[in-house]
């Protein structure tokens, strides 16, 4: 069987990596990619947007960085299951999520899990998606 490869992209990905002991995606041969939860954070430093808003928008920009990073050329295109976690979950949440699958994978509906959590890994984080792609490479 051939190894697991594990990426985090540089900036706060690697600096997560760091601190945080884990890795932001993993490939798993020969093509399924599966990338551990976004947040609403630049991607250069960390920062974590101010709203949560702005913070899905920036979590699905940083899906798609994470993608990329692991080897998944057309980013989107190549997921099939995502799953968001969100402080608080709202109508104004949910809005934005739709938003943004509609966006960033307008030719496709992947499968979606929604849920509500108390708090997630820092405190100021009001949302954390992960994927799951299929990344057939020739």
């Amino acid at each position: 069987m051939a190894q697991l490869q594990y990426y985090s992209y540089d900036g706060a990905g690697k600096m997560l990596s760091e601190n945080y002991w884990y890795s932001q995606a993993v490939r798993i041969p020969p093509n399924r990619v599966e990338c551990a939860g976004q947040g609403g954070w630049d991607p250069k430093d960390g920062t974590l947007r101010p709203t949560a808003v702005e913070q899905i928008d920036q979590a699905f920009a940083n899906v798609d960085l994470t993608l990329k990073t692991a080897g998944v050329k057309d980013g989107f295109k190549q997921v099939y299951s995502v799953k968001s976690y969100h402080v608080p979950l709202n109508d104004q949440a949910m809005e934005a999520m739709v938003r943004n699958l509609k966006t960033w994978m307008p030719d496709h509906k992947p499968i979606w899990t929604v849920i509500a959590v108390p708090r997630l890994a820092l405190e100021e984080m009001k949302v954390e998606i992960d994927v799951v792609a299929f990344d057939e490479r020739e």
